[in-house]
């Protein structure tokens, strides 16, 4: 690999937007900012990008919940850190009360595109010190008086006078130079989760970063089901989250786009046209939702919730896993031409090579055990259609994300229709989309150059970066179009089968649903 060592405002190609705003639009203008270009294989490159520096005025400083805690297993889930004026002051004088002293601060984020922004709420935190362990020391105190708290670093609120640092890096794919492939890959099956280093490797891959939301708490479905649209090599293998935004290409790159696209299944038996509700997935659980009509509490995309039917219909392919999902039901499994060769009274079992199976819960259950008897023919078939509700063709390679950052050369961010805007829960948006996270981002700039970017975060060397932030660095590294895919301890990026960017999670490289991998 050559590696050239720059410094803003002498770069050309896909950070030419960038340095004409005289850098990333992180900070004050005239922070220091290293640029360095390496060239992976014809047509790829991968741009090193330092900003900032330590910012003196940031520091630890204890949060405390208001009014408690939340238990969400995920540990991208923000906790319950704000509320109204009146429940933060009477936060505060409890804490007073027990001889802490408290501060209540305002917490504001900028308007986007289809939400006001203005006021999220209020915080109550105790503390400021330039020493984590100071800061542990009071956070013990608060905790043994009953409070439910935690540390955090100040520089990750989002403040656009923090200094940095910021650590980001961009692989580049140049489809008129490229000669490899680019592929989505969610590993031997999709119900398993691997680390995005381990599919590289299994695919002797240049380079790659992580892909799609994914199932992650088997509470909501199969631990690392994508939880969205995932097509690979043309195969769709899992449902739309209808109308949230996808990252589409082709293997030869030459293809890219942020698109939105709903999903409709079907099973035909003899007369009969029952109504499929997803692929690949856990009955009766819709991971981040925006599914069918009759889930609960919405058909709408609502961002880490996991709505509910009980009465189902879900096809699978041999792919899912060894065995399907077990529980009552039942399970209809079909050949390559689509015949009945076994009805199951109790869903769940193995697959042979090439067959699939339908599902069904409750009502659905009935439906299903009318028409699949031993030697009927099932079609099993299902259609994309875009945002205006036309038909549309499968892309190639589709992984799912959200929310919208670009759209046509602008920052274009679309928190609400994308289920991030939580309603009466302003928590979820302030540690999910205002406050500065790790981010992986997929674009395509004005040359049809596929850019793919990860942001170290939630760490003192690298702050992360807000959601509008995102949008700020995606249309400063010339991207017409990119949407925000899994970030927060997802956030990889692979080279020559190394990490070689910063995970988050205190155990290191977490396992994924997919990745984007660039193959030789």
């Amino acid at each position: 690999m050559a590696a050239i060592a720059l410094v803003a405002g002498t770069v050309g190609g896909p950070t030419a937007a960038a340095e004409r705003d005289h850098g990333l639009p992180l900070g004050p203008r005239g922070l220091p900012e290293t640029r360095t270009v390496e060239t992976l294989q014809p047509g790829v490159t991968l741009t090193t990008i330092v900003r900032g520096e330590a910012d003196p005025a940031d520091g630890w400083t204890v949060e405390v919940a208001v009014p408690g805690g939340g238990n969400n297993p995920d540990p991208d889930a923000p906790p319950t850190a704000i509320a109204d004026r009146a429940h933060a002051d009477a936060l505060a004088d409890a804490l007073s009360g027990k001889g802490f002293v408290t501060r209540v601060e305002e917490v504001t984020t900028p308007a986007v595109a289809d939400f006001a922004g203005g006021t999220l709420g209020f915080r109550v935190r105790i503390g400021l010190d330039a020493d984590k362990a100071a800061a542990n020391t009071l956070l013990a105190r608060v905790r043994a008086a009953g409070f439910t708290a935690s540390t955090v670093f100040t520089g990750w609120d989002g403040a656009s006078t923090d200094r940095g640092p910021w650590r980001v890096q961009v692989l580049t794919i140049d489809p008129e130079k490229f000669r490899g492939d680019l592929a989505g890959d969610f590993g031997p099956d999709i119900e398993r989760r691997e680390t995005t280093s381990a599919l590289a490797r299994a695919r002797n891959a240049t380079a790659g970063v992580n892909a799609g939301f994914f199932v992650l708490d088997p509470a909501a479905g199969a631990p690392g089901d994508p939880a969205g649209l995932g097509v690979y090599d043309g195969q769709l293998r899992s449902e739309a989250t209808n109308g949230r935004p996808v990252f589409t290409f082709t293997a030869d790159a030459r293809h890219a786009g942020v698109n939105r696209y709903s999903w409709t299944g079907e099973l035909r038996g003899g007369r009969t046209t029952l109504t499929l509700d997803g692929i690949n997935r856990v009955p009766g659980l819709i991971r981040n939702c925006g599914g069918t009509h009759d889930d609960l509490p919405t058909s709408h995309p609502l961002h880490d919730t996991t709505c509910t039917d009980p009465d189902e219909l879900v096809a699978f392919t041999a792919d899912y896993g060894a065995s399907t999902p077990a529980g009552p039901g039942v399970e209809a499994v079909l050949d390559r031409q689509g015949r009945v060769t076994e009805v199951r009274e109790t869903r769940g079992g193995a697959l042979p090579a090439g067959a699939r199976s339908v599902q069904g819960t409750g009502t659905e259950a009935a439906a299903l055990r009318a028409i699949a008897k031993p030697g009927a023919r099932l079609a099993v078939s299902g259609h994309l259609t875009d945002g205006q509700g036309r038909p549309a063709h499968s892309p190639q390679m589709a992984v799912n994300g959200g929310p919208e950052l670009v759209r046509d050369g602008r920052p274009h961010v679309t928190p609400q229709a994308d289920g991030m805007v939580r309603p009466g829960d302003p928590s979820f948006y302030y540690g999910w989309a205002a406050k500065r996270n790790p981010r992986t981002i997929a674009g395509v700039d004005g040359h049809g150059r596929i850019m793919l970017t990860t942001v170290d975060g939630r760490a003192v060397d690298s702050l992360g970066l807000s959601i509008a932030e995102s949008a700020a660095v995606a249309d400063s590294l010339g991207m017409e179009n990119a949407v925000n895919l899994d970030g927060g301890g997802s956030t990889t990026m692979v080279v020559d089968g190394k990490v070689i960017n910063r995970p988050s999670d205190a155990a290191g490289e977490r396992p994924v649903g997919d990745a984007i991998l660039v193959l030789p």
